[in-house]
């Protein structure tokens, strides 16, 4: 059976980005060492950076120095949220993270792939969406064209190929729901051994 064949002659000629894209993508890579060596609390400084170059953050958003942001235009950020140490954020298309949202340490965010099917493997940018008050934790990968909805939980090294409904945790590979995440009163104690 004939399976095909990749033209990736084809592939390497296109040009997937516009002339406009390249030379933003030459300022980032100028302005970028401003952002990386500068000190760990200089949040409002990596805010104004990035804003600079297009992004729409929001008010007290945290942005740790070592965040890899691809294309600052295609990032909205909102009030209070946060980029965590070393996450990845590979946004090709579109990421939108909402209001007190929370992205962790080396996660990565993956807003571009290739039409697999297609023998020249086109570039596709897919949107990702991250709601408010979610948390997609430690090394957690999601995945082009996914949404994990508001107050959701994305495990430690879950892997997102698919939405998350909102309030729901997820963990695993493929990330599936293991629980409801339910906000405790600030008068409850913290939780203990019931996580287990």
């Amino acid at each position: 059976m004939d399976l095909g064949q990749l033209d990736i002659d084809t592939c390497r000629r296109e040009r997937p980005y516009r002339i406009r894209e390249y030379i933003g993508r030459v300022l980032w890579s100028l302005t970028l060492p401003l952002f990386r060596f500068s000190p760990r609390p200089f949040f409002g400084w990596r805010r104004a950076l990035l804003r600079l170059l297009g992004a729409k953050v929001g008010r007290s958003a945290h942005v740790y120095p070592s965040a890899r942001i691809y294309l600052p235009w295609n990032l909205t950020l909102g009030d209070q949220s946060s980029i965590g140490e070393w996450a990845l954020i590979y946004n090709l298309g579109p990421v939108t993270i909402g209001d007190r949202a929370a992205i962790s340490h080396r996660a990565h965010l993956c807003a571009g792939t290739h039409d697999y099917r297609d023998p020249t493997l086109p570039l596709l940018r897919l949107p990702i969406e991250i709601g408010s008050q979610a948390w997609v934790c430690a090394d957690a990968f999601i995945g082009p064209g996914c949404r994990v909805g508001e107050g959701a939980v994305v495990g430690a090294a879950a892997v997102v190929v698919s939405d998350v409904a909102p309030w729901q945790i997820v963990a695993g590979n493929p990330a599936r729901v293991i629980r409801t995440r339910v906000l405790r009163s600030p008068l409850e104690p913290p939780l203990n051994d019931e996580w287990h």
